[in-house]
């Protein structure tokens, strides 16, 4: 396992994370999978085995049961807790009343105390917002959020599903009000999906924010089981979950780029897909969700797997993004403005 100092703090994560959204499948997460405490715990300790530092989580990931299950796991197997990175994210519905939601005071107070007697610890490694709240003043939020780190309750502050404009606001209200700033952003980010790069990418290489990726396989289509030609089709998530929005034309392409590369190294789409992603230097941790052991460990073999610059100069070129404006014309108008 490799490991990557998160944004502009001194904690380290390890490349790889655990996802958990299919813990228990209770209510709208029932789709992502339904792994029960006994699988959990093997999850688990094969992720410890492996060096996995970083779990990742949310407080309406099967209404709690996935903070539970978390929880009991770490018990179940006497894991020393603070050697752990966890995870976990506020701003979901909890309940059904006007103020079980958001991310006013009195939500994230009331949700912290809950997340910190599911997960059965006294503190919260990196304590999220699971995206932006137009109903509550960031001023509120963030002086909440600074409140919690002060009181020991929370480590760090992240960010998750929010626009750049957004993010940047973020950052300079909490910096020259010296309040805590966020340390990460997780984000839907993959090979097939590159669009954060326009705006998001460059905003966290320049604030110096951490990147966790969500969805690194687009949903399934990046394991090579959804092509054109394919014979058999997969039973995976994807059938269930189709907010992800593919470019079919640019994932065919990436997959025949790949076809070759998955011979030559002895490897398979969704290895090579992951492993473009840790040859990205803004990501810090990819979170890697599974039904099954052998979809962990498999993916961990892309730590092994090295690029050569022409092999990586296909990839980008093949999964390349169109220019949006503003962007296109910053470029031609910078086209003079070279270093040397």
């Amino acid at each position: 396992m490799h490991y990557k100092i998160l944004g502009n703090t001194g904690l380290k994560v390890s490349v790889i994370s655990l996802g958990t959204m299919n813990y228990g499948g209770k209510g709208f997460f029932k789709v992502m999978g339904a792994l029960d405490q006994a699988e959990v715990d093997e999850q688990f300790k094969v992720s410890i085995e492996n060096g996995i530092n970083l779990i990742d989580t949310a407080n309406v990931y099967s209404e709690g049961l996935s903070e539970e299950m978390i929880g009991q796991a770490i018990k179940n197997l006497s894991i020393n807790r603070d050697d752990l990175v966890i995870a976990t994210k506020v701003r979901g519905g909890m309940g059904s009343g006007v103020n079980d939601r958001g991310l006013s005071r009195k939500h994230i107070i009331q949700q912290v105390e809950a997340s910190l007697k599911r997960l059965k610890t006294d503190y919260i490694d990196l304590y999220q917002i699971h995206s932006a709240d137009p109903l509550t003043p960031i001023e509120e939020t963030l002086e909440t959020l600074d409140a919690l780190v002060k009181s020991g309750k929370v480590r760090y502050t992240g960010a998750s599903n929010i626009t750049a404009w957004n993010l940047m606001k973020t950052l300079a209200h909490s910096q020259y009000n010296k309040l805590e700033r966020f340390a990460s952003l997780q984000a839907n980010y993959s090979i097939v999906g590159r669009e954060l790069e326009r705006e998001m990418v460059p905003l966290l290489n320049d604030q110096k924010v951490g990147l966790m990726v969500w969805s690194p396989l687009a949903s399934g289509w990046l394991t090579g089981k959804y092509q054109k030609d394919a014979k058999e089709k997969g039973n995976g998530r994807i059938d269930n979950f189709k907010q992800q929005f593919i470019n079919q034309d640019r994932l065919q392409a990436i997959l025949e780029a790949m076809e070759p590369m998955v011979l030559e190294k002895n490897s398979s789409f969704a290895q090579l897909s992951l492993a473009w992603l840790l040859h990205q230097p803004v990501v810090s941790s990819i979170i890697i969700g599974a039904t099954k052991i052998i979809q962990l460990t498999d993916n961990l073999k892309a730590l092994d797997i090295k690029f050569s610059a022409q092999e990586l100069s296909v990839l980008n070129k093949v999964s390349a993004i169109p220019e949006e404006y503003p962007g296109n014309v910053d470029t031609i108008m910078n086209v003079d403005r070279k270093a040397s």
